[in-house]
């Protein structure tokens, strides 16, 4: 590894540590020339996950436009950026494991679906006035309807949970 600071060839390894999942690790380098410090990042190259759009048109999936989605959505709501960089983590990690080279907008948006409310209600009603195109108030209600049979059937799913122990 080339220095940044001086192009010295041959810098040394001061601290690795793995990161996102042990799906890549950081590297403290320090030159032996310069005693400049530097951080690089390994990470594993992958063959990019391609999204199936609804017009079956395909993209590279993005961190960053499915982050720009959910931050929308959790406009002036007490939810930290790091709460949803964590849950654009795990998916684009689900999405990994898959072993799939496309997958489809419908199933990353789902993904989000289950994950949401637990976070934000109202982040999850936004999210969702989005992804499924509300186009009436009845369509708003009875999403809210199934949210709240959701979380009322876990509810009671937790419950019994507790009389069984």
């Amino acid at each position: 590894m080339k220095c940044p600071n001086c192009q010295h060839k041959g810098t040394k390894v001061m601290d690795s540590r793995p990161l996102e999942k042990d799906s890549a690790i950081r590297r403290r380098r320090v030159c032996p020339n310069c005693n400049y410090r530097f951080t690089t990042f390994e990470r594993i190259e992958r063959q990019p996950l391609l999204v199936i759009k609804r017009d079956n048109n395909r993209e590279e999936f993005s961190r960053q436009k499915l982050l720009r989605g959910l931050v929308r959505s959790c406009e002036k709501r007490p939810v930290p950026v790091e709460q949803l960089e964590g849950l654009v983590q795990d998916i684009e990690f689900e999405l990994e494991q898959t072993g799939e080279n496309e997958i489809p907008s419908r199933e990353i948006g789902e993904m989000v679906m289950d994950r949401l409310p637990k976070i934000d209600e109202i982040a999850y009603i936004r999210y969702a006035s989005v992804y499924r195109d509300f186009k009436d108030a009845s369509v708003f209600l009875d999403e809210i309807k199934h949210l709240k049979e959701k979380q009322k059937n876990e509810t009671e799913g937790q419950m019994e949970l507790h009389y069984d122990e």
